[in-house]
């Protein structure tokens, strides 16, 4: 046994410890009325708290650290006291039985790829059951998923196939899996570590995926690119070592989930928000997927935390998250418990709205560069006037100084960065009364006397950007 390994199953034997602590008795199983919504809120009821059961999808190009990703992932969740499943790669078991994309005519190749999907979901529906079935927490980690496909079919095809099998990308991208990590390639940014012969040694099977560094990069971008939209997709590159690269999967999965890791995985990636002064044509931006997002706030147990709801959708098919956003514990910046809902739940947590608060309306564009995953924000009415135009830029990063603004998209005129600028806070930009007389206006989740305060001068540095030659601010 290596000492990383040694050293992973220690760090989270010492989590399972504060985890075990809070439970008071075993874990409480409700029915599930969705078997794509099976992460429920994480309530206490008698003293017990409710059982989760999160699927992930671990996706990337070949010499991305998907293997050893998935061992890492197993030993810690399974050491925190979860019960962890790992789909199979469908890809691999059909294709080691003989089967050459080689020798396929263009028909039988279209039907191989048909009947991989339906292959793959009843495989994870397989293990997603289990996981409904299991008395403890479940982690179901995918050895990547339906949408995988797509990056090896044309376009045409790939719609033609979804239209005749009644699919739909909100729920086999968005509603099926609750978070995708992609790992990216060793061809794209660590070069030094791919080899090309090795690809051939594990890949024998699928001469396409090892024809050397190019072709790595072109598949790499093309699965990252198939889940371009989903609510909760994290892109791993390779601007650190391989072992932190490691440990920031594991803490970007820890941090959707609200698992308090302090900074025991030396998390690096953080949030970052740009405000932007104009919505450019699309022809300038790479391929992205458009979302419309309503957001509702709730009421909340307590004056430090933030409750919300968000209806987020294509083409009349909807997603729905509640989110629950409490101060930060043993110096993490937020923790943040996200759960998918039934519309049923939805509907009925509407009920709860706080009415200091306006419904907020967006369209939200997602897209890649450079490796980096971008969420445009462009807010529309019915609003309040302060919200009137606005635009927003979001993106996680653990790069910093020139490194991150090389990874800023050229094409958007990005003004500043607002990051922990209370007055580009979704909770303040949705609040009816205005900012000068509210009590609710608040400056940070982590005040040591009130999560509210009448509106001050918020201190944040307006610093310029200088991009693509030009100062911004």
């Amino acid at each position: 046994m290596t000492a990383t390994t040694e050293n992973s199953k220690k760090e989270s034997q010492e989590m399972a410890t504060k985890e075990n602590a809070n439970r008071n008795g075993p874990t409480k199983e409700t029915p599930i009325e969705s078997p794509q919504k099976s992460l429920k809120l994480q309530k206490v009821s008698n003293g017990q708290l409710e059982k989760r059961v999160y699927k992930i999808v671990l996706t990337g190009g070949p010499c991305g650290g998907k293997t050893t990703g998935q061992s890492r992932l197993c030993t810690f969740f399974e050491n925190l006291g979860w019960k962890v499943f790992r789909v199979p790669e469908t890809a691999t078991v059909l294709l080691s039985g003989g089967v050459k994309f080689s020798d396929l005519t263009e028909k039988e190749a279209y039907k191989f790829q048909e009947n991989l999907i339906r292959t793959m979901i009843q495989i994870e529906n397989t293990y997603f059951e289990l996981g409904k079935s299991s008395t403890r927490n479940c982690l179901i980690i995918c050895d990547r998923g339906v949408m995988d496909a797509s990056a090896y079919i044309s376009k045409d095809k790939w719609e033609k196939m979804m239209a005749s099998n009644n699919w739909n990308p909100i729920e086999m991208r968005d509603n099926r899996y609750n978070q995708i990590l992609h790992l990216v390639s060793a061809a794209n940014g660590a070069e030094e570590f791919y080899t090309t012969e090795k690809m051939k040694k594990l890949f024998k099977e699928h001469a396409c995926r090892s024809e050397g560094v190019e072709l790595a990069r072109e598949l790499d971008y093309k699965s990252a690119a198939a889940w371009v939209g989903h609510p909760y997709f994290d892109v791993i590159d390779n601007s650190t070592n391989f072992e932190t690269k490691m440990n920031r999967m594991i803490e970007s999965v820890c941090q959707k989930l609200g698992i308090d890791i302090g900074d025991r995985l030396q998390a690096t990636s953080r949030k970052l928000k740009y405000l932007v002064a104009t919505l450019p044509p699309d022809s300038e931006f790479p391929p992205f997927q458009d979302f419309n997002v309503e957001h509702h706030y709730l009421q909340s147990s307590g004056p430090k935390v933030q409750a919300r709801l968000r209806k987020r959708g294509q083409n009349n098919h909807w997603s729905y998250i509640h989110t629950i956003r409490r101060p930060n514990v043993h110096g993490q910046s937020r923790i943040e418990v996200k759960t998918q809902l039934t519309q049923r739940d939805y509907i009925n947590l509407l009920a709860q709205r706080d009415d200091a608060h306006f419904t907020i309306y967006k369209k939200r564009r997602c897209f890649l560069v450079n490796n980096q995953y971008f969420q445009l924000d462009i807010y529309k009415e019915p609003s309040h006037p302060r919200c009137k135009g606005l635009i927003l830029l979001e993106t996680y990063s653990s790069l910093s100084g020139e490194a991150l603004l090389n990874c800023l998209p050229k094409f958007l005129n990005i003004v500043k960065e607002v990051t922990g600028d209370p007055d580009y806070s979704m909770f303040n930009l949705s609040l009816k009364e205005d900012w000068s007389i509210t009590k609710k206006f608040c400056h940070s989740l982590h005040e040591d006397v009130s999560g509210y305060k009448s509106k001050q001068p918020s201190g944040v540095s307006n610093k310029q950007l200088v991009l693509n030659g030009h100062a911004k601010g």
